[in-house]
């Protein structure tokens, strides 16, 4: 029985795929599920001043994906969590996993290949490789993507 599904998101349009595969899955009414986004860490020269109020505009993503991750558990009739938190998408994804002793991720995958998979990076393939429980990637439909 899965226990605990961390659910992790992103802005892409993969995500409505991520949701909609979720709601396919037979899962108990005890499952909780972990809808997670992580927001990249912009590595920078610049120190921030930690001894002054940020900007509200610093504060605007984390305040979009609270309120798309809040539709989401809204839509779902599981216990649930929002984990909002920034850094390396994959690296947090795994971290989360461990925290939660989920028993699977569930992750979309943007379909890249090519030169823009070696250059990007894919986070898919990061967290197959580094979870400690079972990884679901959901693959973008065909229908409305560019290849």
């Amino acid at each position: 029985m899965l226990k605990t599904i961390l659910v992790a998101l992103d802005d892409s349009e993969v995500s409505e795929e991520v949701i909609q595969t979720l709601g396919e899955l037979q899962l108990q009414p005890a499952t909780k599920i972990i809808f997670s986004h992580v927001i990249p860490s912009v590595v920078s020269d610049v120190e921030v001043a930690v001894d002054r109020p940020q900007s509200q505009s610093e504060d605007l993503p984390y305040r979009h994906f609270e309120k798309q991750l809040q539709s989401y558990q809204a839509n779902l009739p599981y216990q649930s969590e929002l984990e909002i938190v920034s850094g390396d998408p994959a690296e947090e994804i795994v971290r989360l996993a461990h925290i939660h002793g989920c028993d699977l991720i569930v992750i979309g995958s943007r379909g890249l290949t090519g030169l823009k998979r070696i250059l990007q990076g894919s986070v898919s393939s990061q967290v197959v490789a580094d979870a400690p429980c079972s990884v679901l990637v959901v693959k973008p439909s065909e229908i409305g993507h560019d290849s």
